[in-house]
């Protein structure tokens, strides 16, 4: 974390993909002052059985575990299959709602990639507050950007946002509401420019993605620090400094 501090980065989530390594995130995080877990199954992952929803539900009420996910659709790569995803996923929403019930409200974050029509009416009908979803590493068009903040969520954005060439993805950096918007590492893909390119994306580069986004905006960079800041407390409930 030392690193990470002297970028301004004070705080760290490394985010499950099944209901395995969710217990292996939850154990980092215990082991670390500064950093916590989620837990769920990410949807390239979902033929990965069989999903043993009792490690989810073992992760989910520790402290250092802060959020579901990442959780949703992704037809990018088309395996696996739609359907097995979207099975899945039902599977585990409603998994969630049932610890919902039993008091257990965390946030949830969402991969959604090239499947915005696929899935918002699948969250639609869900239980959870749409204020309660986070569509992390976003990477569509400002049309999608508005499609996805008129349904309530908010919007995470990665190095990608500071390439030049992703003018969609600028241009929903720059009309996301400033109570809506996150940034993240996404690692180990997408380094921000300077690093654009090298693997693995270190937390502390986000620094960098937090200044383009900054920049884009208008905005003097410690403001909007306090702002990203601001709203990391308020989704995920962790202090960040």
């Amino acid at each position: 974390m030392g690193e990470c501090r002297d970028a301004g980065v004070s705080g760290v989530i490394t985010i499950s993909t099944t209901t395995t390594d969710c217990l292996d995130a939850l154990a980092i995080a215990q082991a670390n002052d500064g950093v916590w877990c989620s837990a769920g199954v990410h949807p390239c992952y979902a033929d990965q059985t069989p999903h043993v929803w009792e490690n989810v539900r073992q992760v989910i009420v520790d402290p250092k575990c802060v959020a579901w996910g990442e959780l949703g659709l992704d037809n990018h790569h088309g395996h696996p299959s739609r359907e097995v995803q979207l099975a899945v996923l039902e599977e585990q929403l409603a998994f969630m709602e049932s610890c919902l019930k039993s008091g257990v409200d965390k946030p949830i974050v969402i991969h959604c990639r090239e499947a915005f029509a696929d899935l918002l009416p699948v969250l639609r009908r869900a239980a959870f507050n749409p204020s309660r979803y986070v569509f992390h590493c976003f990477t569509g068009t400002p049309e999608q950007a508005r499609e996805v903040l008129d349904f309530g969520a908010m919007i995470s954005f990665t190095g990608v946002a500071t390439y030049k060439s992703a003018t969609d993805v600028r241009e929903s950096a720059r009309l996301t509401p400033p109570d809506r918007l996150m940034v993240e590492t996404d690692a180990p893909f997408l380094s921000p420019v300077p690093y654009r390119g090298k693997r693995p994306c270190r937390p502390a580069w986000v620094r960098h993605t937090a200044e383009a986004i900054a920049e884009l905006r208008g905005v003097a960079f410690p403001e909007f620090h306090e702002t990203i800041n601001e709203n990391t407390r308020r989704f995920f409930g962790i202090p960040v400094k």
